[in-house]
């Protein structure tokens, strides 16, 4: 079978559900690769007409927000003993220096950690559970969980999904020097947002640093 044709055999509802459910989990508090699985959707929905664009942010976005919503309730239930587990089980994404460092993010940006932590790895995955074992009022966190949801996912999906489209046409007309071109776009895009992620989060680990040099001046 021609690559072309698998592509279109591929159910719709079955990328729908598979990018609701890995957003979920992962904003349930599980490592997964939910922004690789959006990205890979979008482009498919780009070049095959069977994928409705709007129905897979819809999906992404409804899997933001109730798996941010169970984690925070998951949170606000087993407390402390909850993140023990998680590092325990996760080294590599719970460990103690990580939740200190979202601990520090949500003590300063509160809401606004919710929301921008969307944006950023780790805090895309400690945000619901931390949130709630920090008690946020859940009101807080529900609008910026579903502000958040909507800017990540939706905002994911129509950058991708404009790109892949560009890149389709490109291809029709230049051939490969408009998919090079599409691609390195596509690719800038995605490298500037992540810098500005990686750079965002770095700061917000460089101030507990700051405070125990300060402290141990005085």
């Amino acid at each position: 079978m021609h690559i072309q044709e698998w592509l279109e055999s591929v159910p719709a509802i079955a990328v729908y559900l598979l990018v609701a459910g890995v957003i979920g989990l992962e904003s349930l508090g599980i490592p997964l690769p939910g922004e690789i699985v959006l990205v890979s959707a979008t482009l498919l929905a780009a070049s095959q007409d069977h994928i409705n664009p709007y129905v897979l942010g819809a999906c992404a976005v409804a899997g933001a927000i109730v798996g941010d919503s169970l984690g925070y309730l998951i949170g606000r239930k087993g407390g402390k003993p909850l993140l023990d587990w998680l590092g325990r089980k996760f080294p590599k994404h719970f460990g103690p220096h990580h939740v200190a460092t979202a601990e520090k993010a949500f003590t300063k940006w509160g809401m606004w950690a919710v929301f921008i932590g969307r944006f950023i790895a780790l805090l895309r995955i400690f945000a619901g559970p931390l949130a709630g074992v920090l008690k946020m009022p859940y009101w807080k966190f529900l609008i910026a969980n579903v502000l958040g949801g909507i800017a990540w996912a939706g905002g994911t999906v129509a950058l991708i999904y404009t790109v892949g489209k560009v890149a389709e046409e490109w291809i029709g007309k230049f051939s490969y020097i408009g998919l090079a071109v599409a691609v390195l776009f596509g690719i800038g895009s995605f490298v500037v947002m992540r810098i500005k992620a990686k750079k965002a989060a770095e700061a917000a680990e460089q101030e507990p640093a700051e405070s125990a040099s300060v402290a141990a001046a005085d």
